[in-house]
């Protein structure tokens, strides 16, 4: 049976929403968000089994929620939560391409409306487009037409659940538009909001595995990080890798702080042509070492990666333990976090 996407996005949300009002609204953290987007495994410093929990369970435990400064930005309530049709919005934002944006501001710049600012450090002029409010929920229409959660909630509401006015009405409004919602809103600002959206989601990731605070992750937290993305038929072939971190002090031993994991991630953003490198050389070569990992992610999408986050990697791929990466099955689950963000789950089950 074919469940529609209608009930499907509600249950996601549900089922990580750890909050519900006395009015019965049901509302998410960020880092709740972070949980229903991203494919992670409770912290291994942790004793959860799973993240969520369905209505009438028991909540499995306490997941320490990480403070974000950046939803506080347009938070007109000031408690940065998340209501479900604004669930809906950042989903939304988080599964388009940053260049579909580009587009749809050039296309419903009916006005021709432009920002025209002069660098005298550089010595040139810099037109920047703009769109109206109006014209800004036009792009968000377009926008969750091409994604599946957001294409049947057009409006931002669903029957069932109690939610106030569609979220183009809401806090981004006075952030995008100003208090009077008449400002335009520059396609400069609006591509670096979505920088910082994704660049949030992988603090919140990063927090979620540091759970006592240490500002680190164990090298076994930045693993499961990795396998999660996994294709389920190959997930306990990868979890019992990780298991062996427990065995290997020297592997045991290693934290990765925020900037090694950020700098993974932003070589994730750069796939296309880190892949290349790699099965290029791989083909060419034959053996693909840690130094030559680690030049390719270096001189071709310009990304340092250290030690510690390149033997992490090689433990996890090196399959047959004679110094060869398997860049095939690495390659994949990169890929799949990538589709993961671009089509969000429809369970939990990546958590379990």
């Amino acid at each position: 049976m074919v469940v529609p996407y209608t009930m499907v996005s509600l249950k996601v949300f549900e089922y990580f929403a750890s909050l519900q009002t006395t009015r019965g609204e049901i509302l998410m953290t960020p880092a709740d968000l972070m949980r229903a987007v991203v494919p992670v495994f409770p912290p291994s410093e942790s004793h959860l089994v799973r993240d969520g929990y369905l209505r009438g369970e028991r909540s499995p435990g306490e997941l320490r929620c990480a403070h974000s400064e950046f939803f506080m930005l347009f938070d007109v309530n000031n408690d940065g939560l998340i209501s479900f049709k604004e669930y809906i919005f950042f989903v939304t934002l988080l599964s388009i391409p940053e260049s579909s944006f580009s587009v749809a501001f050039k296309m419903f710049d009916i006005n021709n409306n432009s920002h025209t600012s002069y660098s005298a450090n550089l010595a040139v002029l810099s037109i920047d487009r703009e769109i109206d409010r109006e014209e800004f929920k036009k792009v968000m229409a377009l926008m969750r037409a091409q994604n599946r959660q957001g294409f049947v909630h057009r409006d931002g509401l669903r029957a069932g659940i109690r939610v106030g006015s569609s979220v183009e009405n809401g806090g981004l409004v006075e952030y995008f538009f100003g208090k009077d919602g008449n400002e335009c809103l520059q396609h400069d600002k609006f591509v670096q909001f979505l920088r910082e959206l994704h660049d949030e989601m992988i603090r919140l990731e990063f927090s979620h595995y540091d759970y006592k605070l240490r500002g680190t992750i164990s090298a076994k937290d930045f693993a499961l990080s990795m396998v999660a993305s996994t294709d389920i038929r190959h997930l306990n072939k990868m979890l019992d890798r990780v298991d062996d971190f427990n065995h290997e002090p020297h592997l045991n031993d290693i934290r990765i702080t925020f900037e090694e994991f950020k700098n993974f991630a932003e070589l994730r953003k750069r796939l296309q042509p880190f892949s290349l490198a790699l099965c290029s050389y791989g083909q060419v070569n034959g053996l693909l070492t840690r130094q030559d990992f680690q030049r390719a992610a270096s001189q071709v999408c310009g990304i340092s990666l250290t030690d510690n986050v390149v033997e992490i990697i090689f433990h996890l791929y090196d399959v047959d333990r004679d110094g060869r990466l398997c860049s095939e099955e690495f390659l994949r689950v990169l890929k799949n976090r990538e589709r993961d963000i671009a089509q969000p789950r429809e369970s939990g089950i990546m958590s379990i």
